[in-house]
């Protein structure tokens, strides 16, 4: 193919993606009271961590785990804050109803350039990639949010000043902090790259681990500021667990490489 035909090959794909992402959109705009039912939800007394908490603090005899009954009002002061709450909520959720459908698309128009090792290589790159997002997603919807919202919103300097929150600052929170744990994931697959490309190697990673514990206890008190141990417990395991599995998964292949060069110098 020459250039121009690979470039309309892409212009297709793009149109495709586009209208996939459209689609999915006007979907989710349609389907408002399921899409906004689970957004809301981590503001309801009952959502399912709160209950959770709850019956381990009945086991455990902990109260403290228990987050108790709150109540909280959103507010809202412009007048078509709403709606355009609405369309962009929409518009989120069309990209990550869609975005399997995309990648497929782009793996498609990309795959006839690679060789059969470069497919493999690929293929399982963009699945573990996808499937971490989304496991942090989840992670940060059933426990990091929840927690994070449940402080924040009861907080008070002073009982002369009441809480209302704005429907905006409850959205943006909602989607930069899912947007945050969903990039933190994609940690073993980061470190896979710069292994590859002769950046770090697990000696590094190794050498590291009490800077990198230590950086994620306080990333995980400044993202759920609840203060009490077992939920910065929580949230600090998975994390540091992710840096652990990029250990386990660049050493597997340094060690071939390391072989490989030691046979090459043999031979030579």
């Amino acid at each position: 193919m020459t250039f121009w035909d690979h470039l309309d090959e892409l212009r297709s794909v793009l149109l495709k993606s586009l209208a996939a992402w459209l689609v999915c959109a006007i979907g989710s705009f349609f389907a408002k009271d399921i899409l906004f039912a689970w957004i809301f939800a981590p503001a309801s007394p009952d959502f399912v961590l709160y209950r959770a908490l709850c019956r381990l603090a009945e086991i455990t005899g902990w109260r403290l785990l228990c987050p108790g009954e709150m109540q909280v009002k959103f507010l809202n002061t412009e007048l078509t804050a709403q709606f355009m709450t609405h369309v962009e909520v929409s518009l989120w959720a069309g990209f990550i109803v869609a975005m399997p459908i995309v990648v497929y698309w782009l793996y498609g128009f990309v795959a006839p350039a690679l060789y059969e090792k470069e497919k493999r290589y690929c293929s399982t790159l963009v699945i573990c990639a996808t499937a971490l997002f989304l496991l942090g997603v989840v992670l940060d919807y059933f426990l990091i949010f929840p927690l994070s919202f449940r402080f924040l919103s009861g907080y008070q300097v002073t009982e002369l000043v009441h809480n209302q929150i704005s429907l905006s600052s409850y959205i943006s929170l909602f989607f930069v902090l899912a947007l945050l744990m969903g990039l933190l994931f994609e940690v073993p697959v980061i470190t896979w790259f710069l292994s590859k490309m002769g950046i770090i190697n697990a000696g590094h990673l190794r050498k590291g681990r009490k800077y990198v514990f230590v950086a994620i206890l306080i990333l995980a008190a400044a993202i759920t500021p609840t203060g009490d141990p077992f939920t910065l417990l929580l949230v600090t395991l998975p994390i540091y667990g992710l840096y652990e599995m990029s250990i386990k998964i660049i050493e597997p292949e340094q060690l071939t490489a390391s072989a490989k060069k030691m046979q090459n110098d043999l031979c030579k």
